[in-house]
């Protein structure tokens, strides 16, 4: 049955090298336990451990991707200025 309550986020991690790594997910917990177990994505397996530093929460899928796709788009500084490092 579909979970009509289900939210949706867009996430940024902070990788150990410094980097920041950017996602959309529906299970933030879960999805944060696969990239540090290194069943993420192909560049946080490389960059481990990671640490959630910012997320929003949405009501659709698509809102979440494209806030997503903008998230990718900023600078390391500006990404920076959200994680509040």
């Amino acid at each position: 049955m579909y979970n009509i309550a289900m939210k949706h986020y867009a996430y940024i991690l902070k990788c150990a090298d410094g980097s920041y790594y950017c996602g959309y997910t529906n299970d933030l917990e879960k999805r944060i336990e696969k990239h540090n177990q290194g069943k993420g994505a192909k560049y946080t397996r490389a960059r481990l451990p990671v640490a959630l530093v910012y997320f929003e929460e949405f009501d659709t899928k698509e809102e979440a991707m494209s806030r997503e796709w903008h998230l990718k788009q900023l600078t390391h500084k500006e990404k920076e200025a959200l994680a509040g490092s």
